[in-house]
């Protein structure tokens, strides 16, 4: 019998964690706004946008068009790219009258620049993805290329969704960096490097280190972790099917053209039955023709199940930082007991485990009670820093924790009002595809009867 496969809600519910402690459901409810108050302290070190002078649910944002150019890299090489038209225009001015739009271009590596910033500086949100930087799991008669007019415009609309799905979240939208990103057309790359937010990301080793000696890690971010495997799993399989049911669909449609080119032979030789004919095989063209504006539509419905092919690499993001964290809680952990080992052996005389020093001293003999005395007190020095440490990432893991669920909380909401709605769409475009094929063979029938 088949093991029926894991409920993905059911992983993603919280379960105990030591020693970085559980959010009640008054924190969980309260860290959105809380957070949204602190972001500063989270972010670049530039401040953050106020109800005063900036409000991102007051403006409307728009990836209006794209364009093909040409231009030097870095590297003074030719290159050609896609620039695309970002307006923002004020719903309402203060006076109640409408503000002019405001307008700049951008290019894909500029989303992905400010992507990267909104990851190292708001580790415990889980930031929406960018579309896809090259087609992924589409039919064959679709151009896997990035400069194909078509793959652009799907791109465009891509990046207009990650600019509103930014905007209309309660912490990344009052930043300051996003906020520059969509009005200050030049300079804004120099700006993102001077916050230094490089120096704060994390290295892939570090992050590797950390997945594998982490001693006790937490059930639900390893939940998360397998939720999201298995999400991106799912998710690439039924792109698969899609693209392969798309392309069988395609080459059954474009036979249909053979019927339209058969009966119009057919009727050139058939005096009574020729008009039938005639219009039947013209029914026929219309049919095959359709099913390239059916895949079109499709696609849409496709890029809305790949943002969450994606979102499931920001979901494990959100659980290395958490690992991260967690590995250097327990390696400030062990070593604070590590040294009051060695202030309390120094104190007594009296050597617990085997190290070097303890052989020194056995064949050198004990050193004098002022150094002795001197080391002891570097060590406590050390131990008293050591436990503010431990204490300061403990404060600071319980804040992630916190911060961290209440988003992942938000997150699940949305997924499941977004691909509901993508999925009920789907099956309604499918139902109303297939009553246009009955009615095209309806039609072609009265053709028939009409003989």
């Amino acid at each position: 019998m088949e093991q029926a496969p894991p409920d993905p809600e059911r992983q993603l519910q919280p379960a105990s964690l030591e020693p970085l402690g559980r959010p009640d459901d008054d924190d969980l409810e309260a860290a959105v706004s809380e957070e949204a108050e602190g972001a500063q302290e989270e972010g670049s070190g530039v401040d953050t946008m106020t109800e005063n002078n900036f409000s991102l649910k007051k403006i409307e944002i728009s990836v209006s068009e794209a364009e093909k150019r040409t231009g030097r890299n870095a590297v003074n090489m030719q290159e050609t790219y896609t620039a695309y038209l970002i307006e923002t225009r004020s719903v309402e001015h203060a006076d109640g009258q409408s503000v002019l739009t405001d307008s700049l271009w951008r290019r894909y590596s500029e989303f992905e620049l400010l992507r990267n910033y909104l990851l190292v500086c708001y580790p415990h949100i889980v930031v929406p993805p960018l579309p896809e930087k090259r087609a992924e799991f589409v039919w064959h008669k679709l151009s896997a290329d990035n400069m194909d007019p078509d793959f652009v415009e799907r791109r465009r609309i891509g990046l207009e969704n990650f600019l509103l799905r930014v905007a209309s979240h309660p912490i990344l939208c009052r930043d300051k960096i996003f906020y520059l990103f969509l009005t200050q057309e030049g300079n804004w790359k120099e700006t993102v490097n001077e916050t230094g937010f490089q120096l704060k990301a994390d290295s892939r080793l570090k992050a590797l280190n950390a997945t594998f000696r982490v001693k006790n890690p937490d059930k639900r971010f390893t939940e998360l972790k397998h939720y999201s495997d298995e999400l991106q799993s799912v998710v690439s399989h039924l792109l698969r099917v899609r693209a392969r049911v798309a392309d069988r669909l395609y080459g059954v449609y474009k036979v249909h053209g053979n019927y339209g080119r058969v009966f119009s032979e057919w009727s050139a030789i058939e005096k009574e039955m020729g008009d039938g004919l005639q219009s039947a095989g013209h029914h026929m063209d219309v049919y095959a023709s359709s099913i390239d504006d059916i895949l079109e539509d499709e696609e849409h419905y496709a890029d809305q199940l790949k943002e969450y092919l994606f979102y499931a690499e920001a979901l494990r993001a959100v659980c290395r930082k958490h690992e991260l964290m967690q590995y250097d809680l327990e390696t400030a952990a062990q070593d604070l007991a590590s040294k009051k080992q060695q202030c309390e052996e120094l104190a007594t005389g009296t050597v617990r485990t085997f190290s070097l020093k303890g052989m020194t001293t056995k064949l050198f003999g004990q050193e004098a009670p002022e150094q002795r005395e001197a080391r002891i007190k570097v060590l406590e020095e050390q131990i008293s820093e050591g436990e503010q440490q431990l204490k300061s990432k403990n404060t600071e893991g319980r804040e992630f924790v916190k911060n961290a669920w209440a988003d992942i909380e938000r997150f699940k909401e949305q997924k499941n009002r977004d691909l509901k709605e993508a999925l009920i769409s789907y099956a309604v475009m499918q139902i109303s595809m297939c009553r246009k094929g009955i009615q095209v063979w309806t039609n072609a029938k009265e053709c028939f009867s009409k003989m």
